[in-house]
């Protein structure tokens, strides 16, 4: 139960903390979800949404976040941290980092440092976040598939699956209407790669991502929960116009486990983040 509110011994930070709920709450649409119904239990976020902040904090920026209630970290990148001290710094905070994005070269040429790395951090997935603008062709599109799938080979040794994050060009119609999305869904394998659905990216592409939980069940454990506004502007979770409440339905036959919140630009840092926090602590589906 949350303490009851005492001015005088109420700090910065923790003030903070409560005008976001609040304004979450009263503002956000999703703060008149119902009582009933399922929650997302351990709220996640990507860290490349506060870069800035972890690369002048890094420990503190943690702290602020487990103080906020976040219960996974995926990360985009360590700022000089062993992954010895990260884990030392997780456990304490009582938080978890189930993936970590990974740039394609890292995946290429340095695959079992970035195995060793997610091992001692407790990781169960590497993360493609992109691929390079001159690398996709369908044709290329089929090479990414193989290497997925080489890599997920090598990381399944580990108990670590190989995963794919998308933005919107992957679903660019190419030569005879094929897009390069639906080359690395069909041919990489189940066992071996997984999806990191970022909702923001595939509905501004104009696709509805459901479809895809349905074709592919089981195959999405980590969504990235993104807003849009009806303009097209990436958003704090409850200030745009996308339906998470009928996407997290979805959780069963798409494969969700992992619910990372995302915002590329927030515009108030961390009280932008908390936010979003509690308008996804807020929905019931």
């Amino acid at each position: 139960m949350r303490k009851q509110f005492q001015p005088p011994r109420q700090s910065r930070r923790d003030f903070l903390k409560q005008a976001a709920v609040v304004s979450a709450i009263a503002a956000s649409p999703l703060g008149l979800a119902s009582a009933q119904g399922r929650r997302v239990e351990n709220i996640g976020l990507q860290l490349y949404s506060l870069r800035a902040e972890m690369a002048e904090d890094f420990e503190g920026t943690l702290e602020q976040l487990a103080e906020l209630g976040f219960k996974e970290m995926e990360f985009a990148g360590y700022h000089g941290k062993s992954a010895a001290e990260v884990r030392r710094l997780l456990d304490g905070f009582g938080m978890t980092s189930p993936a970590a994005h990974i740039q394609l070269g890292a995946i290429r040429n340095d695959l079992q440092q970035e195995i060793e790395t997610a091992t001692t951090l407790g990781q169960k997935y590497i993360v493609l976040p992109s691929i390079p603008g001159d690398e996709r062709t369908l044709e290329h599109y089929e090479r990414h598939a193989d290497m997925l799938n080489r890599a997920g080979e090598q990381t399944r040794q580990a108990g670590i699956q190989m995963g794919y994050h998308n933005h919107d060009f992957e679903f660019v119609v190419q030569e005879r209407g094929k897009i390069g999305y639906d080359y690395l869904t069909t041919l990489t394998e189940p066992d071996l790669v997984a999806f990191e659905m970022d909702l923001f990216w595939i509905i501004n592409a104009g696709h509805d991502p459901i479809p895809y939980f349905n074709q592919f069940p089981g195959r999405f454990p980590m969504l990235h929960v993104k807003d849009r506004t009806a303009e097209g502007q990436m958003a704090d979770v409850g200030r745009g116009v996308i339906d998470f409440t009928d996407i997290f339905s979805h959780a069963d036959s798409a494969g969700f486990k992992h619910y990372l919140i995302e915002h590329d630009f927030p515009t108030d840092g961390v009280n932008s983040i908390a936010y979003s926090y509690n308008a996804v602590n807020n929905i019931r589906f």
